[in-house]
């Protein structure tokens, strides 16, 4: 392989898409691969949370990946919006979970000691102290928790970034060209084909989310992933109703400058059905309306639906295949795979440029079988 190694990246999520674009910079030539157009399968159903120590506070190989990636954020973004000459909607205006039982209160302030003593600034605030932060949270809360450092980023806007930043390298998009085989070539490279063509090179990136488990990848067993079901709900409210991301036991609200605000998400095993719920639509209403009670009479703008992919034990699955030389997997990172783009564009560009870099091994493919 030479200086400029050839790379086919498939799939054009969030993930796919800032490791096409953090390749190509670093000087590969890349070809990105998407069944529809990048950006439109479960990254469009993104939130776009940065909250690791969110949804359970205890120590875990998750939450600290995730403060990882988190830590790489900021440079990531300025960096990709500067290469990019791309608007990336970026804050880190902190998070505030809210506490609407006084059992959930106790775990709250438990899990706030918790994190201190982790070196992680999580600030407890009783119920009198809310209104002061989070003016339109519930009124009858008996308390919350506040981490300064979480944040969210518009995904859309930066999977968009990732692809111009990428065509700016002089990388190339195929559109409408979904993968279902990986293969080896002989004497060394990669053959990906599709429905309607076949592409070789030094190497490839199976990034396809839930869909990978239906690439067929040489001598290997199929990806261990399968697809969740997310609704995420959009509302139009006026600006300022909510000001943090609030989050509760049963969802999430995060904001946007123009008075939006997100509301997600179900967590649902029923395969590949991409459509929306009545039932869904409702339970998530209702949760923001118990946050948040200003949201009760907001209108529902849009309802988005993705396909998370979600591996055997909820930790991604990045590195080298055993089966295929020259193969990189980088998918199954479920509800983790905004929160993680930074940290996994830069293990994928590692194992690409480094033939003797190693993966993470928590996140090592051979824990999943022969991959």
């Amino acid at each position: 392989m030479g200086s400029a190694p050839a790379v086919l990246v498939i799939g054009g999520g969030v993930i796919g898409a800032t490791a096409a674009w953090e390749l190509a910079s670093a000087g590969a030539r890349v070809r990105l691969f998407d069944a529809r157009r990048p950006g439109d399968g479960a990254t469009r159903a993104s939130a776009g949370v940065l909250a690791p120590y969110l949804e359970g506070h205890a120590a875990s190989p998750l939450r600290e990946l995730g403060r990882e990636s988190l830590d790489l954020y900021d440079a990531f973004v300025a960096r990709l919006s500067a290469d990019s000459d791309r608007a990336i909607v970026y804050r880190r205006d902190g998070s505030l979970e809210v506490a609407l039982t006084m059992a959930e209160a106790e775990r709250l302030s438990a899990a706030s000691a918790v994190l201190w003593r982790d070196g992680v600034e999580a600030r407890w605030v009783p119920g009198a102290v809310i209104p002061d932060i989070e003016p339109n949270a519930a009124p009858d809360a008996p308390g919350a928790l506040l981490i300064p450092m979480h944040g969210h980023v518009g995904v859309t806007s930066l999977t968009a970034a990732a692809v111009a930043g990428l065509r700016q390298h002089g990388g190339e998009v195929v559109e409408a060209s979904g993968a279902i085989e990986v293969s080896r070539v002989p004497g060394g490279g990669v053959r990906v084909r599709s429905d309607a063509a076949t592409w070789e090179a030094d190497l490839a990136v199976l990034a396809a989310g839930s869909w990978s488990s239906r690439i067929t990848v040489e001598a290997a067993d199929p990806v261990p992933v399968r697809p969740i079901r997310g609704q995420l709900l959009q509302l139009a409210a006026a600006p300022g109703t909510v000001s943090h991301i609030v989050w509760g036991t049963a969802g999430y609200l995060v904001p946007w400058p123009d008075g939006s605000v997100l509301v997600g998400a179900t967590v649902e095993d029923v395969g590949f059905d991409e459509s929306a719920t009545d039932e869904a639509r409702l339970e998530l209403l209702e949760m923001a309306a118990a946050l948040v009670p200003a949201l009760k009479h907001a209108t529902l703008a849009d309802v988005r639906v993705g396909l998370r992919p979600r591996g055997p034990d909820d930790l991604p699955i990045v590195g080298r295949s055993a089966a295929v030389p020259g193969l990189v997997y980088a998918t199954a990172h479920y509800r983790s795979g905004v929160l993680l783009a930074p940290l996994t564009a830069q293990l994928v560009r590692r194992l690409v440029f480094d033939p003797s870099a190693a993966t993470i091994p928590a996140l090592d493919p051979a824990r999943c079988g022969t991959l």
